[in-house]
């Protein structure tokens, strides 16, 4: 069973159960739309305008916004850009009942999760202990071999010579870019 609706300038298909996200809606105090049918099926592959009324009910589960789209003008050699982002306010509509010709489709009831039952604090404790145990013992498998500063290598003679040996202008070094010095006359 399902129903081709019309809602935001849009068709959507529907069944009962099913959660669509449409252009937002005004807020209702019951949570209840009802929108326009264009067409409606009861079995799959029949497809037939309503006869008489036909209703699409839908409970609002809530309001939401789309992800963030940017908006990228540019005027090549011109020094013009402009960014801009965007996000689409929506709402979320759960289809609770079709009904047409006198036949009434309704969405079965939305499941709650139970809450876990608690856990013992001896047997939490205890996995807890054994969890921590096994992460120390992957950590020390992975861990990568201590790296020495260069002070530390230095202290200890094993310095490398470096590229910039004493050089300066007092060592007779060459001048290099920028403006030459000037000499005195």
């Amino acid at each position: 069973m399902y129903a081709v609706i019309r809602a935001g300038g849009k068709q959507y298909r529907v069944e009962p159960g099913s959660v669509i996200r449409v252009e937002k809606l005004a807020e209702t105090k019951d949570h209840q739309v009802e929108f326009d049918t264009l067409v409606v099926s009861a079995k799959d592959g029949e497809i037939g305008r309503p006869q008489g009324e036909a209703r699409v009910v839908g409970e609002v589960i809530g309001q939401v916004r789309g992800d963030k789209v940017l908006v990228f003008h540019y005027k090549r050699k011109k020094q013009y850009k402009k960014l801009r982002g965007h996000r689409q306010n929506y709402t979320a509509v759960r289809i609770t009942e079709i009904a047409f010709d006198g036949q009434r489709f309704t969405a079965p009831p939305l499941e709650t999760k139970a809450a876990p039952a608690p856990k013992a604090p001896e047997a939490e404790h205890a996995a807890s202990a054994a969890h921590q145990a096994e992460s120390a013992e992957e950590h020390k498998k992975k861990a990568a071999p201590k790296k020495h500063s260069k002070a530390e290598a230095h202290a200890a003679g094993k310095h490398a010579p470096s590229h910039h040996a004493g050089g300066g202008k007092a060592a007779g070094a060459k001048h290099k870019g920028g403006a030459k010095p000037k000499h005195k006359k």
